[in-house]
């Protein structure tokens, strides 16, 4: 009987850090995603940043798990090779959902190019893990899926985050103006980041069910040109 990866292949990724597992969200995944950000992000050190950025009173809404659901649903509605997201649960190898991290693009075969969001839970803050999530998924992009650049963005109050993209070696990328919340202007500073210029971490990533996953997102041609030129395990 056909199994709900065999529908979905994108739910065979597996990504491994020494200290993380970084997955596709699922439905049954969504009460630990929203009890995670019920926690509290709004802090300047802790609210979304990126592809993945809502307002700043998301975690504070009522509407917060209905809006995550529709999100996360939306998201796979979307997929497909012109324009994807993937979002990808973070959880610690000892099993506790901790928080979230995106990678998607646009115009993929072409551009070669993904952007990246990400928020973790208050309580895993300030222990490294959002480097290692962050490094995880450009690992991936940049020697699975075959991308040249990285793209990702932060409000100018969230030094955690432009700290984090700083030290895996983006440079800046320009800046806008978005509401952030309603009425609420805020200043949003862009990064770049070329393949050549990562600062790969010292440790080596795991991935499961890559060719499956790159399949959907890349279509057939492209994913079997990813796989030819990926890293052994």
């Amino acid at each position: 009987m056909m199994t709900l990866e065999d529908a979905w292949p994108v739910f065979r990724l597996r990504l491994l850090t020494p200290r993380l597992e970084l997955r596709p969200l699922r439905d049954e995944d969504i009460p630990h995603y929203v009890e995670a950000a019920r926690g509290g992000l709004t802090d300047p050190a802790l609210a979304p940043c990126g592809r993945s950025a809502l307002s700043n009173a998301w975690d504070k809404s009522d509407d917060i798990a209905a809006n995550s659901a529709r999100w996360i649903w939306e998201t796979r509605l979307r997929c497909r090779p012109e324009e994807w997201t993937v979002m990808f649960g973070v959880w610690s190898r000892g099993g506790g959902f901790l928080g979230s991290q995106d990678v998607g693009a646009t115009d993929f075969a072409a551009l070669r190019t993904v952007g990246t969001g990400s928020w973790l839970r208050r309580s895993a803050r300030g222990l490294g893990l959002g480097t290692e999530m962050r490094a995880a998924v450009l690992l991936w992009a940049f020697d699975h899926l075959g991308a040249e650049l990285a793209q990702t963005s932060a409000y100018d109050w969230n030094a955690p985050s432009i700290g984090i993209s700083r030290s895996l070696g983006y440079g800046p990328n320009g800046e806008a103006r978005c509401e952030g919340a309603p009425g609420v202007v805020e200043r949003e500073l862009r990064f770049r980041l070329a393949k050549e210029a990562f600062r790969r971490p010292g440790w080596q990533l795991e991935v499961h069910g890559h060719a499956a996953a790159a399949a959907v997102l890349l279509g057939p041609d492209q994913a079997d040109t990813t796989a030819s030129s990926a890293p052994p395990g």
